[in-house]
């Protein structure tokens, strides 16, 4: 699902009188605050959804599958996301009723 898709699934599926380019606005101005709390190293709760946050991941051998080589790869920091149970949940039900 593209941005492009979640606001056209908005504009379709909620009765309001927004036009779409408004609606697209707001989903880019959502992200952009939620990558502005990143970073500045604050971690995003969006209840019943899930957590965002900046983790520091520590330096580690890796193997280069092209080159067959092994590589260091250093200590750096990346985002990560935890969902709820909530969402972890319904995930697995609709997994469970559905053909994937």
């Amino acid at each position: 699902m593209t941005k492009a898709d979640i606001v056209a699934a908005i504009a379709e599926k909620h009765d309001v009188d927004i036009k779409k380019k408004d609606i697209a606005l707001v989903v880019e101005y959502f992200i952009e605050e939620i990558k502005d709390a990143l970073y500045a190293n604050d971690h995003v709760e969006l209840r019943r959804f899930g957590t965002f946050k900046v983790v520091e991941k520590k330096a580690r051998p890796a193997r280069n599958p092209y080159a067959e080589e092994s590589v260091w790869v250093p200590a750096h920091f990346a985002p990560k996301f935890k969902p709820s149970r909530i969402l972890r949940d319904k995930v697995k039900e609709a997994a469970k009723n559905a053909e994937w």
